[in-house]
């Protein structure tokens, strides 16, 4: 008679923390180094300080410095630099105008556009810079980057996320009042109106998600496809996905700039009633 022999409940455990141990130790060897959070580096007054948060702090700098070089060195007759960039913030400055339908709108709204394609442009870059996921730093928990780029951090593109729509709401309230803003979504006229004013509040709390994740998710992916590569093939492929990952970081800040002009736009309309 055949004896049928079944692992034990531990020993399934046991085996589970071993296969697991060596998946992970794998994957050290390995070189590639995959994190959906940022790592933490520290604290600081019972704060967490990650290393995110170390390179939006850098991506700040670079933009006070940027403001500082470019703002105090302007001329009455402009050098060619100043005057290229005159041009393309005369261009720009012009579009939302035209999107906003009057120059107060967008001379109230265009330094918020304009710092949020900076800041998140530049961020997007950080991780080209040498050093920036090489530099390594010692943790009780192991080593972990020192720097990395601040987009891939679903805290901070939720940061931004919140920053934007509190703005709109704001822009919408100011620029019609109060009840007008929320008789957009709060409306008792007819069944239809009421059913479309929810629809419209709940595509507003969606933008949280939309905003964030979308930004999250591009450059995160973009960074761990990098990463892949350049441990696989390090020296022919790494160059063109390099060039276009600099172009997806510069069409992500302007989509996420476009959209929340878009959206300014939205709020600041009056509502279509019916006579």
């Amino acid at each position: 008679m055949a004896l049928l022999c079944y692992p034990q409940p531990m020993a399934i455990e046991e085996h589970a923390v071993e296969t697991a141990g060596h998946v992970t130790e794998a994957a050290h060897e390995s070189g590639i180094h995959i994190a959906l959070a940022a790592e933490k580096l520290g604290t600081f007054l019972g704060i967490p300080i990650t290393n995110t948060l170390i390179a939006t702090w850098i991506t700040f700098a670079a933009l006070v410095i940027f403001g500082l070089v470019i703002g105090g060195n302007t001329r009455l007759v402009p050098t060619r630099i100043q005057l290229l960039f005159e041009l393309m913030l005369e261009y720009v400055y012009d579009f939302v105008t035209k999107i906003l339908g009057s120059r107060e709108h967008a001379r109230t709204y265009f330094p918020l556009l304009m710092t949020l394609f900076l800041f998140i442009f530049i961020a997007n870059m950080l991780h080209f810079i040498p050093g920036v996921g090489s530099l390594t730093y010692h943790t009780p928990e192991g080593t972990v980057p020192f720097l990395r780029a601040p987009n891939t951090d679903l805290n901070v593109t939720l940061a931004l996320t919140i920053i934007v729509v509190t703005i709109i709401e704001l822009a919408g309230v100011f620029a019609i009042g109060l009840w007008r803003y929320v008789g957009k979504f709060i409306n008792f006229s007819s069944p239809v109106n009421f059913l479309v004013g929810i629809i419209e509040l709940i595509s507003e709390a969606a933008r949280l998600v939309s905003f964030s994740f979308r930004l999250f998710g591009n450059i995160f992916a973009g960074e761990v496809l990098i990463a892949v590569v350049v441990f696989f093939v390090p020296y022919i492929l790494p160059v063109p996905l390099m060039a276009f990952e600099v172009f997806v970081g510069f069409v992500q800040a302007a989509v996420f700039t476009m959209l929340t002009l878009f959206f300014i736009k939205i709020a600041i309309t009056p509502p279509h009633t019916s006579h």
